[in-house]
């Protein structure tokens, strides 16, 4: 994760993303850098707009909950159910 944080605070403070701010990042946090993984970062942020997907991250935050609540609750009714069913087979 320290990776990303890295990659997202240069972008923050408006340094290029590539290796060499990267590493200097990591290694400014004592964490010893492990290339391939700052390799693999770079190329896969490569051609990304970071901005704009920060901006749909966030978008995606806000987004209602209300469906996930529903199924919880759809969820809560059906183990009395089961419950009960449990038990009069225990008694029956």
């Amino acid at each position: 994760m320290e990776y990303v944080y890295g990659a997202l605070l240069l972008h923050k403070l408006g340094q290029p993303v590539n290796e060499e701010s990267l590493t200097k990042v990591i290694s400014a946090t004592g964490v010893k850098v492990d290339e391939a993984k700052v390799k693999t970062l770079i190329a896969c942020l490569n051609g990304v707009d970071i901005a704009a997907e920060l901006a749909n991250a966030s978008a995606m935050a806000s987004a209602p909950a209300a469906p996930a609540e529903a199924k919880k609750e759809e969820k809560k009714e059906e183990k009395p159910a089961e419950s009960a069913a449990g038990l009069s087979a225990l008694f029956g």
